[in-house]
């Protein structure tokens, strides 16, 4: 290996979750155990400010006091990649420049979202900023919810900019990946790619992806920093087995709650209280959410992280819905059996 690429980012990188007190504030206290948490248990770096941290929910000065709070926790234990995305480029490179005087290692830039912008667009975008950014650019490609940043685009502002380091990917497609890989590495070998779809982090990894965001490292930081050094270490087989594994965990806390719902519940199952989250829910779906949460404690509890719940837990299907369902159905059975219905 040589200077250049021991020198990209690399491992798994927490796309921090944000607790709230009962008045809706960021609890710096809890946030701090977290992170020292998130430390100690082996997670490459943090990543303050992502879509798992709901960075559109919170106002700029609080974007920029969270990345403080990260900043004075970690107290340089761990890199820190921070979010700097905001509402127009001159935003954004003013975003740079705090972040940079606070030490980060280097920020993390969605392409622009809400207006459909085409190749061309996005290219003038990210120039203009790494033209003015005193600090190092990652690209941050999720189509789901902004303009895509196509490959070509992403090797022109490879070559072009120094600044530009390389990119996190969050559609999950190993294709797209290796096109990725495959135009800009021969040139730019300093160039880090992340992957922000844990889904998929073994064959990431297999095709030669640095690491991850992943906010399932927010719930179960271990295991998916045992998945990292089992692939680097070449040890596949293993890696691959705990990747289904967390593939049932993931699919309960990503398409059972509204994201990041179903994160915050796994986190508050490792010990910590997250409150609710900046997106107002009905009566039916905080309801929804204590069902749900016990499908994650008996996934958690297989891992052998947290307890199974008092009444048990049924044999899964891996249907997430229907998984739901059973634990009713067992409280509702537990309580008949105590009332004497039976």
């Amino acid at each position: 290996m040589d200077a250049s690429e021991s020198n990209r980012l690399h491992g798994i990188f927490t796309p921090l979750l944000v607790p709230l007190d009962e008045r809706d504030r960021i609890n710096e206290a809890e946030f701090r155990r977290f992170v020292s948490w998130l430390i100690e248990h082996d997670v490459h770096g943090l990543y303050p400010n992502g879509s798992t941290g709901e960075f559109t929910r919170f106002s700029p000065e609080e974007r920029r006091r969270i990345v403080k709070v990260v900043a004075e926790e970690c107290a340089g234990r761990v890199p820190i990649l921070a979010g700097a995305a905001e509402a127009n480029v001159k935003e954004t490179i003013a975003a740079c420049e705090a972040y940079a005087e606070m030490g980060v290692r280097a920020v993390a830039i969605v392409a622009p979202f809400y207006y459909k912008l085409t190749p061309e667009s996005v290219y003038a975008y990210f120039a203009e900023i790494a033209r003015n950014s005193p600090i190092d650019i990652t690209l941050y490609n999720i189509p789901m919810f902004a303009s895509p940043i196509d490959v070509p685009t992403i090797r022109r502002l490879a070559l072009e900019f120094p600044r530009v380091i390389g990119i996190k990917d969050s559609s999950g497609d190993l294709a797209f990946m290796m096109r990725m890989i495959s135009a800009v590495r021969p040139q730019r070998s300093d160039f880090t790619f992340l992957t922000g779809w844990e889904a998929v982090l073994v064959p990431m990894l297999m095709i030669g992806c640095d690491g991850g965001t992943h906010a399932t490292s927010n719930v179960v930081p271990e295991i998916t920093r045992r998945m990292y050094d089992l692939s680097r270490s070449g040890d596949f087989g293993t890696a691959m087995q705990w990747q289904f594994r967390i593939l049932e965990l993931f699919d309960a806390m990503l398409n059972q709650f509204e994201f990041p719902d179903g994160f915050r519940a796994g986190a508050d199952l490792r010990g910590f209280h997250f409150g609710r989250g900046r997106q107002p829910q009905t009566k039916t779906q905080r309801a929804n959410r204590a069902v749900l949460s016990s499908v994650l404690q008996c996934i958690l509890a297989d891992f052998e992280l947290v307890e199974s719940p008092a009444a048990g837990c049924p044999v899964r299907t891996g249907d997430t819905t229907l998984d739901a369902v059973k634990p009713v159905v067992i409280d509702v059975m537990h309580e008949l059996k105590k009332r004497g219905v039976f």
